[in-house]
C-alpha cells in the first residue's frame, strides 16, 4: 500500500497515520500542545529545515490538527494553533511519553505528565470509561465495527482463526478493495 493511501483506508490507525504519522509531525504535535504556536518557535526547538518545517506545517493544517491564523499584518506572520482535533491529541502524546519513559529512557525520565496544581507525575493508563477497568491485551482486542468493510471483516476473521489454531489456507488474501460503483479499484 503507498502512503498516499492511507487516509482513504478505513482502519483508524492508518486514517491517523495518514495525518501525523511522520515523526516530524509528531514533534510539532508535541510542541504544539506544550504551547508553541510560532513558526519560528518550532524551528529552533526541533532544529528542523525551513522547508520541512513548512511542509509539515500545512500537512497539520490540512489535516485539521492546526490552524494557520494571522497575528501581524506587515509583514505578514502567522501563527499555528491547535484545533479541537490536535487537543485530542493530547491523550495520544502522553501515552508515547508514558510508552517512551517505561522503555526507553531507563531511570531518568526527561518528560513527564504532571498534575498542574501539585505537580505529582502522574501515572498514565488505558481505561475503559464504563467500566473503568484498565484496558490491556489479555482482557481487550480490537474487532470490526459497524461500519467495517468486507476486507476489515475478513481481517479480523482471519486473525480470530489463526489465534484458535484453525485452518487458514496458510495465506493472508483478503478481498480487493472496490471502489464506490462495485468495480476493484484502479479498473
Amino acid at each position: 500500500m503507498k502512503h498516499s493511501e492511507l487516509g482513504s483506508t478505513q482502519c483508524p490507525v492508518a486514517q491517523s497515520l495518514d495525518r501525523v504519522g511522520e515523526w516530524w509531525s509528531i514533534m510539532i504535535m508535541r510542541d504544539a500542545l506544550a504551547g508553541l504556536t510560532r513558526f519560528d518557535e518550532f524551528q529552533k526547538s526541533l532544529g528542523i529545515a525551513p522547508n520541512i518545517l513548512t511542509r509539515r506545517l500545512n500537512d497539520l493544517v490540512h489535516a485539521g490538527l492546526l490552524d494557520k491564523v494571522l497575528y501581524c499584518q506587515k509583514p505578514p506572520r502567522h501563527e499555528y494553533v491547535l484545533t479541537a482535533t490536535g487537543r485530542d491529541f493530547y491523550q495520544v502524546m502522553a501515552a508515547f511519553v508514558a510508552w517512551g519513559n517505561r522503555h526507553f529512557s531507563g531511570n531518568s525520565h526527561t518528560t513527564e505528565i504532571v498534575d498542574k496544581a501539585t505537580g505529582r507525575p502522574v501515572r498514565i493508563g488505558l481505561v475503559d470509561l464504563d467500566t473503568g477497568e484498565p484496558i490491556d491485551r489479555e482482557r481487550h482486542l480490537m474487532a470490526p465495527g459497524a461500519g467495517a468493510s468486507e476486507r476489515i471483516r475478513y481481517r479480523f476473521d482471519y486473525i480470530d482463526r489463526k489465534k484458535r489454531g484453525q485452518e487458514t489456507d496458510l495465506r493472508f488474501e483478503m478481498p480487493t478493495r472496490s471502489g464506490p460503483d462495485g468495480t476493484p479499484a484502479g479498473k
